[in-house]
Order: structure tokens, then C-alpha cells, then sequence
């Protein structure tokens, strides 16, 4: 007689639904890897990881995803993604471009391990292209040459990884639980107070040694004066 598990027993009405994994797909795999970086970094993640977090065999994985490497190229392009604007741009190209630059730092902020593979994932992802189109549309209504178009891109671009960088450092700082000042004073080891106070750096001394504090418009401030130095260029309409 065959033996009837002891929870298919009773009514149908009355057993819960069985309880099926949900399908394994390249974008589950990203997502999961995604979630590991955001919150134990870049060296955490692995195939072997990944596969555990969702439950799944590792060799499972590479039947989505051939090898890390991809995998990799998968998020960074996931970054890319998040710093499309979805929403309709602006008119003017001074507008538009910096809601799309607020877009990828913020991106970039929530997933600070795209630093880390900015300079080592040379291939641009279908959302990676995106996001050079937009932001290329966001300065179509300049009479000015492609390549000048290119160059803004560029400039702008390297303005607000440039920037990221930065606030990824000091976020870090935070998270270990000093404040920013804290650290740069006790960071200045004796042999550089030694060496300011010498007289040899009559403009870095009074920057290192009077608590020059991160300003929360730092971003804002630098793309204006970054974006006023374009405009000022630009030819006359």
C-alpha cells in the first residue's frame, strides 16, 4: 500500500500550496550577487556564494552565467542601469545633464562597489550604451560638434566618479564608526605635523591641521562650477 506523506493528508482545500523555489534566472543570479557587494563588498562575492544565497547549486549558476568575470559585467551594467533617468529630461542641456549626473552618483552611491570595477570593466553592457544615449540627447540642442558633445559627456562623467570616490572613502570612514575629522587628525602621524610646521607648506598646513570639514554641497557645487566653465565656451545662441 503506498504510504501517504503526512502532509498530503486531508482534504485538498484544507493543505497548504507546496512550497516550489522560484525559477533560477540571470537576473535572480545579479540580483542576489548585487545585495552580497552592497553590504559585505566586492571580495564577498562568488559563485559559490551567490548559488547559496538563492538556494541553488553552484554548477546551477553556470548554466546562466558562464564565469564570474561575467557575471561582474552583469552588475556593473545593473549600476548602469539604475543611472538612467526614467522620467521625462529637461529642455536645456544644463538641466538634463545634471539630473542624469544626480542620477549616477546616487546609483553609484547605493552600490559603492561599482568604484572598484569602473576601471577594470572595459566593456560596455546594453545599459551602459543607454546610458551614454541619454546622456548624448541631453546635449543634442547644442550647436556644437560631436566630439565636443563627446568631450562634455566625458568631463562631466569623470566629475561625478571622481567625486563618488570620494564620498565612497569617507563613507567608509563612517561605517567604521569614526567621524571624518576624527580620523584625519588622528591619521596626521607626528613626522608630517613635523614637517608642516616647518614652514615648507605655508598653503597645505592651514588645510591638514584646521579641520577642514567635507561640505554636504560639495557635489552640487563642483558640477556647477564644472558646468559654468562649459557654458562659458559654448557658443552664443
Amino acid at each position: 500500500m503506498e504510504q501517504v506523506p503526512e502532509r498530503a493528508r486531508g482534504s485538498v482545500w484544507a493543505r497548504e500550496a507546496g512550497k516550489r523555489r522560484p525559477a533560477l534566472t540571470r537576473e535572480a543570479i545579479v540580483e542576489a550577487a548585487m545585495a552580497i557587494a552592497d553590504t559585505e563588498g566586492l571580495a564577498a562575492v562568488s559563485m559559490r556564494r551567490v548559488a547559496a544565497e538563492l538556494g541553488a547549486r553552484t554548477m546551477t549558476l553556470y548554466s546562466h552565467i558562464e564565469r564570474k568575470e561575467d557575471l561582474l559585467d552583469l552588475m556593473f551594467d545593473q549600476v548602469a542601469h539604475e543611472s538612467c533617468v526614467t522620467a521625462r529630461l529637461p529642455g536645456g542641456w544644463r538641466e538634463a545633464t545634471e539630473v542624469i549626473a544626480r542620477a549616477t552618483r546616487a546609483a553609484s552611491l547605493r552600490h559603492p562597489w561599482v568604484v572598484d570595477l569602473a576601471g577594470r570593466r572595459p566593456k560596455a553592457g546594453p545599459n551602459g550604451l543607454r546610458h551614454v544615449e541619454q546622456s548624448l540627447a541631453a546635449l543634442s540642442g547644442l550647436e556644437v560638434d560631436d566630439e565636443v558633445k563627446w568631450r562634455i559627456l566625458i568631463a562631466v562623467d569623470d566629475y561625478t566618479l571622481g567625486h563618488v570616490v570620494r564620498e565612497v572613502v569617507e563613507l567608509d570612514t563612517f561605517r567604521r564608526g569614526r567621524d571624518v575629522a576624527e580620523e584625519r587628525e588622528v591619521s596626521l602621524p607626528s613626522y608630517l605635523t613635523e614637517l608642516l610646521a616647518g614652514g615648507e607648506y605655508p598653503n597645505l598646513a592651514p588645510v591638514l591641521t584646521g579641520g577642514l570639514r567635507p561640505a554636504d554641497d560639495n557635489f552640487e557645487r563642483g558640477l556647477k562650477w564644472l558646468l559654468d566653465g562649459i557654458a562659458a565656451e559654448l557658443p552664443l545662441s
